[in-house]
């Protein structure tokens, strides 16, 4: 089995709060007032209040190329993962003592808004005393399911290695994908949804030493499940140009929750042998409020059950991959009963869910 021992965040330095936002987007697309009225209610819907992002309020009112936007990319989400990893390695919330680089033994680096090669994670092995022989697992193009995924693939490695380790780092930096001169609703809907985050969290296999150093109850993965459907691969995903990334975000998608997602859960919770009101958390990722409400309309259960879901999109938007370990570092910071269980759930390009049985152990 893993239990995740610790999840860090890093939070970009540039705060926008949506009213902000929305007014920089009114300006920069120079709409009609026809167009105003059609189009930006997107922004006051949303139910976002602030996002943050790597760069400032006068970047997106220029023009920049593909090669600019992802030299922005790497040289942030190097700076950006490193304070993540550090806070998760070293976070006293969650262990009595840090964890040591050298105790690493699978790096799973998780990003769909910037391209590397080398990736990332072997940018990373240069700025920490990581071992030579660490494995590495980047990830690439999962989008917003991508952080339930990379827990998945952790999961299943520390499982087949339990005396060992896997650290997960999510870096999602969205803000550098925007397109000035993108007129298209999607772009406009995106713009309105998504913000620059990076998470991190360590997963321990049940024979490692390091199992010790956890501070309290904290979640073990007990199963996980994916599912993808067929011909749907235009509903999410990236267009890739020569202006660089331009947002695919189909209207679909929260009756895409209502039927493909309804199925997965239903037959989740009948793989694993569990009844719905056994569930006390569901640490979703926080698509966007129509896909949260969507949902709850599946679940017929407590608002209150997807607490830590609305409250991150208020806060810090749609960061893709990395916004479920938010989710999930609320729920731990919470501190759950022994006993009690969550399902992590994401959806992704493809469309594709991703979800994953947790049990909170002592």
């Amino acid at each position: 089995m893993a239990y995740i021992c610790s999840i860090g965040t890093s939070i970009p330095e540039y705060n926008m709060n949506q009213e902000e936002i929305k007014e920089l987007v009114q300006k920069l697309f120079g709409y009609t007032n026809r167009e105003i009225k059609r189009l930006l209610p997107v922004f006051d819907h949303a139910q976002i209040e602030n996002r943050q992002f790597a760069v400032d309020k006068t970047w997106f009112e220029k023009e920049h190329s593909f090669e600019e936007k992802n030299s922005i990319y790497q040289e942030n989400a190097i700076k950006y993962s490193i304070e993540a990893i550090d806070d998760c390695l070293q976070n006293d919330h969650f262990l009595t003592s840090p964890i040591p680089y050298e105790a690493v033994d699978l790096i799973i680096y998780v990003s769909s808004s910037g391209i590397a090669a080398p990736t990332i994670d072997a940018f990373l092995l240069n700025e920490r005393p990581f071992r030579q022989d660490v494995n590495r697992m980047p990830l690439w193009g999962l989008g917003c399911a991508g952080g339930a995924i990379g827990l998945s693939r952790g999961y299943d490695w520390v499982k087949a290695h339990p005396e060992k380790t896997a650290l997960v780092v999510c870096c999602e930096l969205c803000g550098v994908t925007f397109h000035k001169g993108d007129h298209r609703k999607s772009n406009i809907v995106g713009t309105a949804l998504f913000g620059d985050g990076i998470s991190s969290a360590l997963l321990v296999g049940e024979d490692s030493p390091y199992l010790r150093c956890k501070k309290q109850s904290v979640p073990k993965v007990i199963s996980s499940s994916s599912r993808i459907k067929r011909d749907s691969t235009s509903v999410m995903g990236w267009d890739i140009t020569n202006n660089g990334l331009e947002v695919i975000f189909s209207k679909s998608i929260p009756s895409l929750v209502e039927s493909f997602w309804k199925e997965h859960i239903s037959l989740f919770l009948k793989q694993i042998q569990i009844q719905k009101e056994d569930i006390n958390a569901y640490i979703a990722h926080p698509g966007g409020i129509k896909v949260l409400q969507a949902m709850e309309a599946v679940l017929h259960d407590k608002t209150e059950k997807l607490r830590h879901s609305y409250s991150v999109l208020k806060n810090h938007g749609n960061m893709s991959s990395a916004t479920v370990l938010y989710v999930l570092k609320a729920w731990m910071q919470e501190e759950l009963k022994t006993g009690e269980k969550g399902i992590l759930s994401a959806l992704g390009p493809g469309f594709s869910s991703e979800l994953l049985l947790l049990e909170w152990i002592n």
